[in-house]
């Protein structure tokens, strides 16, 4: 898929370029597919001690199965390591990855998702490590080692998203308070969808990943959210072969005359309300006439843990604002 290459390759020259303020790239892959990835049941368990363990996780690559709750725990993932500390068991967890600076008291290394250094990761004698991705072999290097992986992919929906807290619950003996997360998230973007006034003509949107107009489909998880909130996606009709990310015209966009323009790529780009604006012919688009260019949090908006819910906070906000503005 050489257009997967090259936004793969965009993506990690916006990370370079950007020092950390990044997308969980090790995801963009798995988003390819335009059926959900494989998750499977959470957990199914033979012997259950006191502790619940040993366990058996069902999960992406296959069952995982831990005799002792970890300790020791890696996370090559920003969306993982958002989830496991979500969960309560973040002082379980020794390393993570480069990117997984949220939330601030993750212990940061050096540590890559993209290209994984093996030797590196061993060294903080992992007894479980968690990636969203299997880039280089890495699982099969690491369970030579006896090093027990769980691989969470990139989410296509909101089940998706509570089934891998879930595995990440029961990997980490934190199943409750996992359970008690999942219930909380579903709770909380139920009242945001009711919420929402009824509009007689669903908005449109514009999703931007970068400034060269790359954007996300429906068929993403980001796309996912915004249709959650009843948008309607520009870049639909123009991903013609699926791809899920496709790169759009300035010409389409100018088109199409979006309701709303989010912008993705604040933190990486610097791309603005002002910025937008001057782009030739962007000022007579309605989002930027009427002020509706938002700038919302890159990092959340590329990945797919619990403050997904505070980005669809955050839509649906100015989208309720417009039925306000407009009547």
């Amino acid at each position: 898929m050489k257009r997967l290459s090259t936004l793969v390759a965009v993506l990690a020259l916006v990370a370079a370029a950007c020092g950390g303020e990044t997308v969980d790239t090790t995801a963009v892959p798995q988003a390819q597919s335009t059926t959900s990835p494989t998750v499977a049941p959470a957990t199914t368990t033979t012997e259950a001690p006191d502790d619940g363990f040993p366990v058996t996780v069902s999960a992406a690559n296959g069952d995982v199965i831990l005799e002792e709750r970890p300790v020791s725990i890696v996370s090559i993932s920003p969306t993982a390591t958002e989830m496991i500390f979500a969960i309560g068991a973040g002082d379980q967890v020794v390393a993570v990855d480069a990117y997984s600076y949220y939330p601030p008291e993750t212990p940061v290394t050096d540590l890559s998702g993209w290209q994984p250094n093996i030797e590196a990761i061993a060294s903080y004698e992992p007894d479980l490590v968690v990636t969203s991705g299997d880039p280089d072999g890495l699982i099969e290097a690491l369970t030579t080692l006896g090093v027990p992986v769980l691989l969470v992919p990139a989410a296509a929906t909101f089940d998706d998203v509570y089934t891998q807290i879930e595995q990440l619950g029961a990997a980490t003996g934190n199943v409750g308070s996992a359970a008690e997360l999942v219930a909380q998230m579903q709770s909380e973007i139920a009242e945001i969808v009711a919420g929402l006034p009824d509009f007689a003509t669903a908005p449109t949107y514009y999703h931007e990943l970068s400034p060269d107009l790359y954007s996300a489909t429906s068929l993403t998880f980001i796309g996912t959210v915004y249709s959650t909130l009843g948008l309607i996606n520009i870049a639909d009709e123009a991903d013609l072969d699926g791809f899920g990310y496709p790169q759009l015209s300035a010409e389409w966009i100018l088109d199409q005359d979006p309701d709303f323009i989010f912008l993705a790529d604040a933190k990486c780009c610097g791309a603005s309300p002002e910025s937008v604006s001057e782009r030739p012919g962007w000022d007579g688009l309605s989002a930027v006439i009427n002020g509706r260019v938002v700038v919302l949090d890159d990092d959340i908006a590329s990945r797919w843990g619990p403050r997904i819910v505070e980005y669809l906070r955050s839509v649906a906000a100015v989208v309720g604002a417009l039925e306000t503005s407009d009547s």
